[in-house]
Formats: C-alpha cells, sequence, structure tokens
C-alpha cells in the first residue's frame, strides 16, 4: 500500500487531473457558465419581439447545460470508490454521461435554428406597419410568406440587434456542445475510472499498513 505522501501516489494523483481540477469540476464550470449565458441571451432575445418562436429563442438549450452541471457538481460531492463499487456513483455518472449526450443535441440544433433565421434575416426587405415590422424574402412575389416581428416599431434597430444575438447564440452553443462533446468522449474513453470524481475514498488502514511494513 502507498501512503499519502508517496511520490508515486501523487503522480498518480496528477494524471488524474485535467487543469489542475478533478473530472468533472472544469467540465462543469464551463458549462454552467456557457448554459447561464444561452439562457439569458434567450430570454433577451424573447424580449425583442413576442412574435419569436421558441427555436428562435434557445433558452431550453441552456437551461438543458446548466442541469448537467449541476449533476457534475453532485459527482464531485460523492466519495470516490474504485471500479464503481457504489450503485450511487455509478447511476450519476451514467446520468451526466445521458445529460451531455443530450444537451450536446440540444445545443446542435439550436445552431442550427440561429443559422437558419440568420440567413432570412440577411435576405429580407423590412418595413414598419401597424407598430410591427413586417419582412419579405422576395418583395416582388405577391405569395411570397410574410414574417411579423410584433411590438418592433423599428425595423432596422430589430434587426441588426437580432442578427447580433443570433450569431451570439450560435458561438455560445457552438462552444457548449463541443464541451458537452469533449465530456462524453472523457466518460466513454475512459468508462469513468481514470478521472477521479469527488472526493477520493482512503481508508485510514492505508496508512496504518504502510507504517507496519517492514
Amino acid at each position: 500500500k502507498k501512503a499519502k505522501g508517496d511520490p508515486k501516489t501523487a503522480q498518480e494523483e496528477e494524471s488524474h487531473t485535467c487543469c489542475g481540477c478533478r473530472f468533472p469540476l472544469l467540465f462543469a464550470l464551463l458549462q454552467l457558465a456557457l448554459g447561464t449565458s444561452v439562457t439569458v441571451l434567450g430570454f433577451l432575445m424573447a424580449g425583442i419581439s413576442s412574435s419569436l418562436l421558441v427555436r428562435d429563442t434557445p433558452y431550453w438549450a441552456g437551461i438543458i447545460v446548466c442541469v448537467v452541471s449541476l449533476v457534475g457538481f453532485v459527482m464531485l460531492c460523492i466519495s470516490y470508490q474504485p471500479d464503481e463499487k457504489t450503485c450511487v456513483q455509478f447511476t450519476v455518472k451514467l446520468l451526466y454521461f445521458l445529460l451531455s449526450a443530450l444537451a450536446l443535441v440540444a445545443c446542435v440544433l439550436a445552431v442550427a435554428f440561429a443559422a437558419h433565421h440568420y440567413l432570412q434575416l440577411t435576405k429580407f426587405t423590412c418595413g414598419t406597419i401597424l407598430e410591427s415590422c413586417q419582412c419579405k424574402l422576395d418583395t416582388e412575389d405577391p405569395l411570397s410568406r410574410t414574417f411579423v416581428y410584433q411590438d418592433a416599431a423599428d425595423c432596422g434597430s430589430l434587426t441588426s440587434m437580432l442578427s447580433l444575438y443570433l450569431l451570439l447564440q450560435m458561438a455560445l452553443n457552438l462552444v457548449a456542445a463541443l464541451v458537452c462533446l469533449l465530456t462524453c468522449f472523457v466518460v466513454w474513453k475512459h468508462r469513468y475510472q481514470v478521472f477521479y470524481v469527488g472526493v477520493r475514498f482512503q481508508p485510514l488502514t492505508a496508512a496504518e499498513g504502510h507504517t507496519q511494513q517492514v
């Protein structure tokens, strides 16, 4: 058995950390920051116009990422047991993996919806009619679909602000998707055994056994 001050033990402990943080502390912090940013930005977008669809204000993706980060923080509070000897430890890790995969899908969908809306917005011809901003892709076609943004008297400021928000959503959700993908990759590749989670459990008998050895 290895003592606590053994250089091999310290080297082993260091090999199971990422940037000085035990898994999944670094990932959980990144997910919390990105999820909060996406959620706040989504609600800000919803305040621009009441007619914006839920898919165009992806606060739902940010909420999912925040929930995933909370599960990651719960993992840090569970005592480490080698080889998945505790049912709670295995269940929380499996839940963290599945929720990270779900958050990855949600962020990719949010990026796709934001990119589609942004491309349409660049081709719109807009005009203010009755306290609303009405936009068309093709003004010469009488059958062209009309997109109406309610509660927007100034089309110029609405389109510019909405374009900025959509670009930010694409960037934030893309980074969040990459973080969730990296989380799933690390958990899957190492099968939950390479990175220590939470407080590492070391019985008191370990140090006693070392002192009794001759």
